[in-house]
């Protein structure tokens, strides 16, 4: 597993999730973290907004890899959205 780590260059916080005992590399934009988890912090640490959202994040990913994506997730905000009962 890769301990999460923020990458400047692309601007995103990278980190694994496990999925059937294999880990499974994703990220998510810096962006992304500020307008779906802090849209009116400032200068906020993505790697801190990350770690309090992470549980949420990583249920994002495992549904993509469900349904079907390829790794490496790049989550986007609409992965993050609420989910509506049906």
């Amino acid at each position: 597993m890769t301990t999460p780590y923020f990458h400047p260059d692309s601007k995103t916080v990278r980190f694994s999730v496990l999925i059937d005992g294999q880990p499974v590399g994703g990220s998510i934009s810096q962006a992304t973290l500020h307008y779906r988890f802090r849209p009116s912090a400032v200068a906020e640490d993505p790697l801190e907004t990350y770690s309090a959202h992470a549980h949420e994040i990583h249920d994002a990913v495992r549904r993509r890899v469900a349904e079907g994506a390829l790794e490496p997730v790049m989550l986007r905000e609409y992965d993050l959205r609420e989910r509506q009962a049906t």
